[in-house]
């Protein structure tokens, strides 16, 4: 969950390819902040934080916790049809297959303890909005490998599951990405990249830079691999108190209600 906020918000002032395609730049700025993806990331979690419910329950839950939050914070950043969604009184999925699937999916490789639950919580997650093929499988794919990293399974063993089990190409290095990739919000062109970027990172904070260092979608491109670097290798305190800093009192709330579930 860190993982994913802080991506989104070191991102963010680099979102839309205003980036200079470097790792070298400040983690922070007066710029750094959160977007309608940290907003999102933490409404899912709302919505799955406390006992499992049966799927109903659950969709029901997801659509009025986003919903909610959403509406709360109406203006920070939102697409078009998913912001008509936000204030549909009657909302449905609209075939969606960008990239915000598996940008607010990171509390699904962490709430749930195998990886047939994760994938399967992933997909509700995703259809109550992203109901096409590649949007479920951005979500179901990023939850995976959150959770294969948390519970201990090396980088080759992620990589090796994803490629079999959602067919994404992982053959291209960051460099080779790097000088033609531009501003996508595709699950099927931004996925793939995020997670080329953890696997090649060696630290969170090096995953992070190598992230927006591809430019592109970049804070929700670096909110889906910073979720999968937190699984592998945690957050520095330091970067969590920047975090929280950073998010109003009813996102920090959600946050401290979800650390609290994870430790009981």
């Amino acid at each position: 969950m860190y993982g994913a906020i802080l991506g989104d918000i070191i991102g963010s002032p680099y979102e839309f390819d205003r980036g200079s395609k470097s790792k070298d730049f400040p983690l922070f700025s007066p710029d750094s902040t959160y977007t309608d993806d940290s907003v999102m990331i933490l409404a899912v979690a709302d919505a799955f934080l406390g006992a499992p419910q049966e799927d109903a329950v659950i969709r029901k839950r997801l659509i009025q916790s986003m919903q909610h939050y959403g509406r709360k914070f109406p203006y920070a950043g939102y697409g078009g049809m998913f912001r008509r969604w936000l204030k549909s009184p009657n909302p449905q999925p609209y075939g969606s297959y960008g990239n915000g699937s598996a940008m607010r999916v990171s509390s699904a490789g962490w709430l749930f303890d195998d990886l047939q639950t994760v994938r399967h919580m992933a997909r509700l997650s995703a259809e109550v909005t992203h109901n096409h093929p590649e949007g479920i499988k951005g979500a179901e794919a990023t939850a995976s490998a959150i959770f294969l990293a948390r519970t201990g399974s090396s980088k080759a063993e992620i990589k090796a599951y994803i490629e079999a089990n959602f067919h994404y190409d992982l053959s291209r290095t960051c460099d080779e990405i790097r000088p033609t990739y531009c501003h996508v919000e595709s699950c099927q062109e931004t996925v793939p990249e995020a997670i080329t970027a953890f696997l090649e990172g060696d630290s969170f904070e090096d995953v992070i830079r190598t992230a927006v260092s591809l430019g592109g979608d970049c804070d929700t491109l670096t909110a889906i691999a910073g979720s999968m670097a937190e699984g592998f290798y945690g957050v520095p305190e330091e970067l969590k108190q920047q975090c929280r800093q950073r998010l109003p009192e009813d996102l920090r709330q959600v946050l401290r209600q979800f650390e609290e579930t994870l430790h009981s």
